[in-house]
């Protein structure tokens, strides 16, 4: 357990969870001081282990590597390797849940049910035990026991079909940002049912689901439709109640315009030398701009093309417009303000010769702040301690249990 500086220093989660959504959840929560085990599969480990072209690799080791996709959400934890499909693996996994607070998982519907560990199968053995279950479409209903996945629920929700350009095809998000916000409801679903059971003394289900997730964070744009019956068109870049209000091309780049009222349109025009345009009877309400879209922006293009980008940066911001460039990676990570905010911080691992770098917690705690204690594991790093520390197994029996592939 970690000290009780930490906001979730008597927390114990025991993680079934792979890829991105779970793993999420559970790296924000070891951040806030809970203590998480990694359940893995062994000599395999979360897929995400294997995936893409960066990578941290120790060398003197073949085979030994761990993705940048890994690393994004796995610290904070301890990783043990269990054998679910052997019956003692999956004694000394239910051994563990005994010491734990939260177990999660995103198996789809009754995917673990031949393991004894669906929600039905846990909850009178242990029922102060908070259940997260994360799946593509939720624990009911007729797509419960369809598999789900970032890219599927992107294209259902209803999100792929309001990005990308207003004549364009239907565009996913460049991050797998359903796997995110899924993520984020699981943990803000798990805190609430911690904080539930400090009065009733009772665990409980948290049916979470990339659909639903996804769904809910359309929501203007879904109310939209709720609302008035029409699907609110494609606008690209643009906003669609909001004019200027999207990206520009400049001489060498491009450059966000955030113009949200009247006022700041006025200030447009003088930072551009176009102080005649916030007189013009088409553009002088954020109505009428809307009506005349085409032609404002047109206008706009081609004054902006002029200069460079931090050229009209620096006109606009003494304007005080609302602006920004728009930041490839090496630019994100070299801002001050990113590096003043600790968004890029280094961890020792064992696959490395020097510290890694790894993305920060945007979570800012005065009292209780965020800590980060252990790299991201290999699999199966930690399976002699925690057997050791949780269940009091001895050297013999973890041998015979590695002997026989139950454990790694």
């Amino acid at each position: 357990m970690t000290t009780s500086t930490s906001a979730l220093h008597n927390v114990r989660i025991i993680d079934l969870s792979r890829v991105l959504a779970g793993p999420y959840c559970t790296q924000m929560l070891g951040d806030l001081g809970a203590e998480v085990i990694k359940i893995e599969r062994p000599h395999q480990g979360d897929d995400t282990r294997h995936w893409g072209t960066a990578f941290v690799q120790n060398d003197a080791a073949e085979n030994t590597t761990e993705s940048a996709y890994y690393l994004s959400a796995n610290r904070n934890k301890r990783s043990v390797a269990i054998d679910l499909n052997s019956q003692e693996g999956q004694t000394l996994l239910k051994q563990l849940i005994a010491s734990a607070d939260i177990l999660i998982h995103n198996f789809k519907a009754e995917g673990l049910a031949k393991y004894g560990l669906e929600y039905a199968q846990l909850k009178a053995q242990y029922p102060e035990l908070i259940y997260c279950a994360i799946s593509g479409f939720g624990q009911t209903g007729p797509m419960a026991k369809d598999p789900g996945y970032d890219f599927i629920a992107q294209a259902m929700s209803g999100l792929m079909d309001c990005t990308g350009e207003a004549n364009g095809s239907p565009m996913k998000v460049g991050v797998a940002l359903t796997d995110i916000i899924t993520g984020l409801n699981a943990a803000v679903g798990i805190l609430a049912a911690l904080h539930s059971r400090q009065s009733t003394g009772k665990g409980q289900l948290i049916d979470v689901s990339l659909l639903d997730c996804s769904i809910a964070s359309l929501s203007n744009l879904a109310q939209h439709f709720l609302t008035s019956g029409n699907t609110a068109p494609r606008f690209g870049n643009a906003h669609p109640s909001i004019v200027p209000y999207q990206c520009f091309a400049t001489q060498d780049n491009y450059l966000i315009v955030a113009v949200g009222n009247d006022n700041q349109f006025t200030k447009l025009c003088l930072a551009l030398d176009q102080a005649p345009l916030s007189q013009d009877p088409r553009f002088t309400s954020n109505q009428a701009r809307i009506k005349h879209r085409q032609e404002l922006v047109g206008l706009l293009t081609k004054q902006l093309a002029k200069h460079t980008t931090e050229h009209w940066l620096s006109i606009l911001k003494k304007h005080n417009v609302p602006c920004a460039p728009v930041n490839n990676m090496a630019q994100v990570f070299a801002m001050p303000q990113v590096q003043k905010r600790n968004m890029q911080i280094q961890m020792s691992h064992s696959l490395s010769q020097v510290p890694i770098d790894l993305v920060g917690s945007p979570l800012k705690l005065s009292e209780t702040p965020v800590s980060y204690r252990h790299a991201p594991p290999t699999c199966g790093q930690d399976t002699d301690t925690v057997l050791q520390e949780l269940l009091n197994l001895d050297e013999d029996t973890i041998q015979r249990l590695k002997n026989n592939r139950i454990v790694q």
